[in-house]
């Protein structure tokens, strides 16, 4: 499909509005989670655990919705098939190296603490658990945004 296709527009655009939508819910996430650890509170399954869950599941969509993205955009594979690694400038090396790996990383930290927040019996382990985790992740996430092209 090329990159004038309908349905590569339509996995562009959507990709790049559920990001807004994904990090908007990962800073909600952090946020309660480093309330909840630095107040030493009692970790609920109607608030806390929704906000996690919700960021964990919506954070794997973007990434398969960015897979999908990856093997049918010109500036993801198709770009590396082309030009090869050492032939990528450093915009390009970005869309097609650099964000999709982080990003792995960035869902695997955040896959990691909800894990590991469900082995805790107490509030503080988990909100802490995840905040380390949804925090690394988040931060890997934003540091590979490429700012200038989705943006404009």
């Amino acid at each position: 499909m090329t990159e004038s296709g309908l349905g590569y527009q339509w996995i562009q655009s959507l990709h790049s509005y559920l990001a807004y939508v994904v990090l908007a819910i990962l800073f909600l996430a952090v946020a309660n989670a480093i309330m909840g650890w630095i107040n030493n509170k009692m970790f609920t399954m109607e608030k806390d655990l929704r906000i996690s869950l919700f960021a964990l599941i919506l954070s794997h969509i973007q990434l398969l919705v960015g897979l999908l993205l990856y093997f049918m955009s010109p500036s993801g594979l198709q770009a590396i098939q082309s030009f090869g690694m050492g032939g990528l400038n450093a915009p390009a090396r970005l869309l097609a190296v650099e964000h999709p790996f982080i990003n792995i990383i960035a869902i695997i930290l955040i896959t990691i603490g909800w894990s590991r927040h469900k082995k805790f019996m107490e509030g503080r382990k988990k909100f802490k658990s995840i905040t380390i985790f949804y925090g690394l992740g988040l931060v890997l996430i934003l540091s590979r945004i490429p700012w200038g092209q989705w943006i404009n």
